[in-house]
């Protein structure tokens, strides 16, 4: 792939400034591409060097990069030099490119920019990713959503990458939260309902107990002793619990199956509220357990220890928190799974949370905090179904799928299907994740059907008309008279255009890879599908001559490949008919 030419260029520059070809490879990129036309494949930045210690800094920018392209030569993979701003620009070989790129894709098939050797040295240990994690008793969030894609995606990516991931789904079923539950079912609660619609009943339950204990310190505090009973061990508390979880994984299997997403592991707070204890002990016996007025227990995090900023780790009635639990989990996770790196997916309203819970196992005596990286992300605004505001994932889901079956039957171009439902749900979950995962994950934004769910511009429902189309053209062609792969073949415009962009999927998932940002990928699967619909109006396989046919035909091909498996990469499953 664009080791090939990565690789000349690297190999030139390391004999003129004495560094190893190895440590150039990632300084040298593909320059990307837009709809219109270019010359230029390859941009070596002046800058970058400097910034990896292969050039040393003094003379100006320009003069270097001057002074270094003078030394470098054109040979039969290099056709073409030339000095930028502060770059040095490069044109290759357009039969080598066309040759490389689409035996590499071929050869490679779902590895294609993944076994790059941007990735040589890229860590490959055992990585945790915790994600999606719904509180147990209540139908699953639309919040939750953004959690769920985002984990998946970064779960995805590590495991393409080599890593071994440990899925983790962290289910809210412990602390006060469910001793209001429990306090509320005992007033409210019907077992008929319980066993007809058990989480919309649970919810309307938490709903109604929430609101009253806002005035009634009564319900408080029969919340607290359920709590206290359930963290004691009592054994009708801990079976009402344990009825509660196991409806609740039920019903989230379903979400889950839909969205493509599966989990290693079911966890819990619930997991660790005896060794929450052991490790309050533990801090006890360090001395680093401080006692506020109120009798609450806490961890000094201030740097002049004035307890100015610090970790509250136990109520003043002795049970845990969130925030204890996290700590003995992540210790307990080390010990278990002795991981690389453990990755936490939730929204940006944790950050602080999970600032705690770094600092605290660092004061602690714990290094491998410094292995623990939250992912944090933005808020969704406007997310509702014709029937008005929305809460439940299940709504916006079965919503996405109606208004695109409704899409998909009011258009002209639709094909005849086996399943029509079926294709809906998958057309309107890609929409989704894509309107999801265009900008920073750390932004909010806006929610907004028609938009999402447009068959032009840049929504989940063009990249997967592009999949479809390119699937389509395989499938007219493929028993069609077979020719020789000639690379001469593939010298039009729009056909260097989409091999030069094949060229650069490596560079965005290794930007992927360093940042877990989605949008990179995103945005190049845009552009990647804009690049296909000009190709086609102009590439015409019917009516070829057979050798310029089949070169064709195999560049649709390899393009359908590429825009596949970074779709999967996304958590979309891609269809082949729509």
């Amino acid at each position: 792939m664009a080791c090939l030419f990565r690789r000349s260029i690297a190999t030139q520059l390391s004999k003129i400034l004495g560094v190893s070809t190895e440590q150039l490879i990632p300084v040298v990129s593909a320059v990307p591409v837009s709809k219109k036309q270019q010359t230029l494949d390859f941009r070596l930045s002046v800058s970058s060097l400097l910034e990896h210690g292969c050039l040393k800094s003094g003379s100006p920018i320009q003069g270097q990069a001057q002074q270094l392209a003078e030394q470098l030569t054109c040979d039969d993979v290099l056709t073409e030099i030339a000095v930028g701003q502060g770059t040095i620009n490069f044109k290759v070989n357009r039969t080598l490119l066309a040759e490389n790129v689409m035996n590499e894709v071929t050869k490679k098939g779902s590895s294609y920019g993944l076994s790059s050797e941007l990735f040589n040295d890229y860590p490959r240990g055992r990585i945790i990713v915790e994600f999606s994690s719904p509180n147990i008793a209540k139908r699953f969030h639309a919040g939750h959503l953004r959690s769920t894609i985002i984990g998946n995606f970064i779960a995805n990516l590590k495991h393409a990458l080599g890593n071994e991931v440990i899925r983790m789904n962290y289910l809210g079923d412990w602390g006060m939260q469910f001793g209001l539950l429990g306090a509320g079912f005992q007033q409210f609660g019907s077992e008929e309902k319980l066993k007809s619609k058990p989480l919309e009943h649970l919810f309307d339950v938490y709903v109604q107990v929430n609101k009253m204990a806002e005035s009634d310190e009564n319900i408080k505090l029969a919340a607290q002793e359920f709590f206290r009973k359930l963290e004691a061990g009592d054994k009708s508390t801990l079976a009402f619990w344990e009825r509660i979880r196991c409806i609740s994984i039920e019903e989230y299997a379903n979400i889950y199956q839909r969205l493509g997403v599966h989990f290693d592991e079911f966890s819990g707070e619930s997991v660790y509220q005896k060794r929450s204890h052991d490790f309050l002990r533990l801090l006890e016996k360090k001395g680093l357990l401080k006692k506020t007025k109120q009798g609450t227990g806490v961890v000094d995090l201030s740097p002049n220890g004035d307890l100015s900023i610090y970790a509250t780790v136990v109520r003043s009635d002795g049970t845990s928190l969130y925030l204890t639990r996290d700590i003995a989990a992540a210790v307990d996770r080390m010990e278990k799974y002795n991981f690389e790196k453990m990755i936490y997916v939730t929204d940006k309203g944790q950050h602080t949370h999970f600032q705690q819970v770094f600092q605290t196992l660092k004061i602690m005596g714990y290094d491998w905090a410094e292995r623990c990286q939250h992912i944090p992300f933005g808020v969704v605004q406007g997310m509702k179904t014709r029937k008005g505001d929305v809460i439940f994932l299940e709504d916006i889901l079965n919503e996405a799928r109606s208004r695109m079956l409704k899409n998909m039957s009011a258009s002209k171009t639709t094909k005849e299907l086996e399943d029509p439902a079926d294709t809906a749900e998958k057309v309107g979950i890609a929409a989704l994740i894509i309107q999801d995962f265009k900008g920073p994950l750390l932004s909010d934004y806006d929610f907004d059907w028609d938009r999402v769910l447009q068959s032009q511009g840049d929504t989940g429902v063009f990249l997967q008309y592009t999949h479809a189309r390119l699937c389509s053209i395989q499938r007219t062609y493929e028993n069609g008279p077979q020719a020789q792969f000639n690379p001469a073949s593939l010298q039009d415009p729009q056909a260097i255009t989409l091999l030069q962009h094949l060229l650069r999927f490596d560079e965005v998932l290794y930007k992927a890879s360093k940042d877990l940002q989605p949008k990179h990928l995103v945005n190049y699967l845009l552009m990647l599908s804009r690049l296909v619909s000009i190709a086609h109006r102009t590439l015409h396989v019917k009516g070829s001559l057979p050798e310029v046919a089949q070169a064709r035909f195999l560049l649709f091909k390899a393009t359908c490949s590429v825009l596949a498996n970074g779709m999967k990469l996304l958590g979309i499953t891609p269809v082949e008919k729509m």
